[in-house]
Parts: structure tokens; sequence; C-alpha cells
């Protein structure tokens, strides 16, 4: 395989990044509505629909700055270019800022249920597809590893075996989407599954992140990995009880429990950091 790879279409040549990405949003919103007629959701249809719009707001936003911060000079040199706004984008970045605009729209109407979990499945079929298209798209895309000697490594076109960083991503959510999905067969309180995705895969990030060239680094670390430990702090008040390390207390209320199946998603920005 040569990279980058380039999809003909007659005549017509075609980066395969923007298609897949495309075709992970496409598929994971279609994932989402499959699950909310068949799981139900928590929420009124107008409430939803608000929600959703700060999700998908807050992701643009958030993806975009943490790309910059990333990033900064490549990233900067090129706003003025549709190619790259389109282009400079991060996936932490945009699940942490779709994290914080729900969170800040919820408390400004008085909304306090859990509204996360019919994003989870949907989101990860999306990043996963997006990575597909961060792999064909090789270097120019800058979600490679660092040089490996490993017998899988992969030359994506300068002559250096690398980690295919990509690839070890859609494997590892293979595997959360399992783990989800087998918890999601049991009652859960709501929002559970949703907490359970953004710790398992922050934590993901924070560690292939250090396999991953890095333009900007403070104490060894990057912007992403900065964000991913934020992230997790928010996180760690509820990682005992998700991690069966402390006991959960019995909800008050029974509606707070998720029924017994996977009911947690949402459409899905995948960008490319």
């Amino acid at each position: 395989m040569h990279f980058p790879v380039v999809l003909q279409l007659g005549r017509l040549s075609i980066a395969p990044h923007q298609p897949m990405e495309m075709l992970g949003a496409f598929l994971g919103f279609r994932l989402y509505l499959r699950l909310r007629r068949g799981a139900g959701d928590p929420l009124p249809a107008e409430r939803r629909l608000v929600v959703l719009a700060a999700a998908i707001v807050g992701a643009a936003l958030g993806s975009k700055l943490l790309a910059i911060a990333a990033a900064p000079p490549p990233t900067l040199a090129g706003l003025l270019d549709i190619r790259v706004l389109m282009a400079g984008k991060t996936i932490v970045g945009g699940l942490l800022g779709g994290l914080a605009a729900t969170e800040l729209v919820k408390w400004r109407v008085g909304e306090r249920t859990a509204t996360g979990d019919l994003y989870v499945f949907p989101l990860i079929v999306g990043i996963a597809i997006g990575r597909v298209g961060c792999f064909l798209t090789g270097l120019a895309d800058d979600t490679y590893g660092t040089a490996t000697a490993l017998p899988w490594g992969i030359d994506f076109g300068d002559g250096i075996r690398r980690h295919p960083t990509q690839l070890y991503e859609i494997a590892f959510l293979a595997l959360l989407a399992g783990a989800l999905a087998w918890r999601a067969r049991r009652p859960y309180p709501r929002g559970d599954l949703f907490k359970l995705f953004m710790a398992g895969y922050l934590a993901w990030r924070f560690g292939v992140d250090f396999i991953k060239p890095a333009h900007v680094t403070l104490l060894g670390i990057t912007p992403i990995q900065l964000a991913c430990l934020a992230g997790l702090a928010w996180y760690a008040p509820h990682l005992p009880r998700l991690l069966g390390l402390r006991r959960a207390t019995a909800p008050a209320d029974p509606a707070s429990l998720a029924s017994p199946s996977p009911d947690t998603l949402a459409p899905p920005a995948c960008p490319t950091r």
C-alpha cells in the first residue's frame, strides 16, 4: 500500500479523510436515531434538541481550539485556508468542548437528567470510521505514530516505519464498545455509560499520545494529554464506583436507572488528531 491512498471515482481523485469523516458522522447519526427510537430518551424532544445543538457547537469550538494549542504554527498559518479549517481538529477537544457546552446549557435551563448515554455508541462508530480516513491519509494527517522496529510498523511514505496509531485506536474502540455493550445489559444509573466511555477514551489518548510526534510539550506532555488529564480529573470522583471499587448507593428515583440496553449515543464529530 502506498500513502497517501487516493480514492478514484472515474477521473476524479478524492482524498479519503473528509469522505470517511462524513461517512462516520452519517452512520453515527443513523445509529443514534435508531437507538433513540428503540431505547427511548429521558429528555423531551425539544429539550434534547437544545442539548444536542449545544454539544455540536461546543464540540466544533473545542476541537479547533485544542488543535491550535497542539500545533500552533501550522494551524495558525492556515486559518484563512478552508481546507486547514476543516482538517485541523482534535477528537479530545471535540469531546471535552461538547461536554462543557452541554453541562453549561443544562445548568442554564435547570436540567439535571443525565443526557450522555445516547451519544456513546454513535461516537464510537464515528470516531472509528474517521480513523480509517486518518490512516489512509498518511503523513499529511499528523495522526501517525513515532518510529518503531516492530514488525507491524508502517511506512506512510517517508521511508520510516511507524506505529499505526490510527489502527491501534480502532482496535481500542472495538474493545471499549464491547465492554460498554456488556455493561449495558444490566440496569445502570443514567449517565454511567457516557462517563465510562469518556474516562476510557481519555485515558487511552493520554497513553497512546506518548508514541505520537508532538509539536508542543510542557514537561514532556502535549496539550492534548493535558486536556485528557483535565477530563479525567472531572470524572475522578465517579471512577471508584464505575470501576466497582466502591459500592453504588441505591438511587432514590427508579427513573434514574437506564434500561438494560445500550442506549447511549449521539452524532459524532470525528476530527483529526
